[in-house]
């Protein structure tokens, strides 16, 4: 039996950080947050896994600290592109994550590791490249939190959206109508409907975000999508 409460589905768009400035990144956290943030998105890449390089848990750690001391808020999903998952569960975990998002492809004992996250008190992500068929995470769904479908190739930011991934979110949202779904990868106001429509609940957008003129009525938008295909479906 899975020991997970489900609740019932809300939107939630979670921005990520790595299309924000790095040199100035407490400051332009707080500002996401302020525009109506539900959550911040951390890419996580190993440069082994995937191709490209971006930061680890002390960096982690100093933006919690920062938001700490400015008395702010915020909800960490680490999305760990990164080989060997396992390794990273008690460093992430100390530095202030929240929850712990690994990919289905990057261990070969999906479950151990699913259980090693929950023993860390964390909650727990578990996400699909691509190529992956969604039959490969099916046997899990029940000990998780979120199931991240990947919309373009994880690794660099700016890539076109796969629409074609929204037939995986619409399996997942047929056979688990309270499961929290996450999409990311070229989500933005052109593409938020059809994300919406799907299935998907947990909205992850970088550029479309982070570089908007107006941020705050972009995830308004954005999160109001989500909201009426939620109720729709109800």
């Amino acid at each position: 039996m899975s020991n997970i409460v489900k609740k019932s589905l809300t939107a939630k768009i979670g921005p990520s950080i790595l299309n924000a400035n790095l040199s100035n990144l407490t400051d332009e956290c707080v500002k996401l947050l302020d525009n109506g943030a539900d959550y911040l998105h951390l890419d996580v890449m190993d440069g082994h896994f995937v191709p490209n390089l971006t930061f680890g848990h002390p960096m982690v750690s100093c933006l919690r600290k920062d938001l700490n001391r400015l008395n702010r808020t915020a909800y960490f999903d680490m999305h760990m592109m990164v080989s060997r998952p396992e390794q990273w569960i008690e460093p992430m975990k100390d530095a202030g994550a929240n929850m712990y998002t690994f990919h289905a492809e990057s261990t070969d004992n999906i479950g151990n590791c699913i259980r090693e996250i929950r023993e860390s008190n964390m909650q727990v992500g578990l996400a699909i490249k691509p190529n992956t068929s969604v039959d490969v995470v099916l046997p899990y769904v029940e000990s998780i939190d979120m199931l991240l479908v990947m919309t373009v190739e994880p690794g660099f930011g700016g890539q076109k959206f796969m629409a074609n991934m929204m037939d995986k979110v619409r399996i997942l949202r047929q056979k688990f109508i309270d499961l929290d779904i996450e999409v990311d990868g070229g989500v933005g106001l052109d593409t938020i409907d059809t994300c919406a429509e799907a299935g998907a609940n947990w909205i992850v957008s970088g550029t479309a975000v982070v570089r908007a003129q107006d941020p705050a009525s972009t995830m308004k938008a954005m999160k109001q999508s989500v909201t009426n295909s939620i109720c729709n479906r109800q």
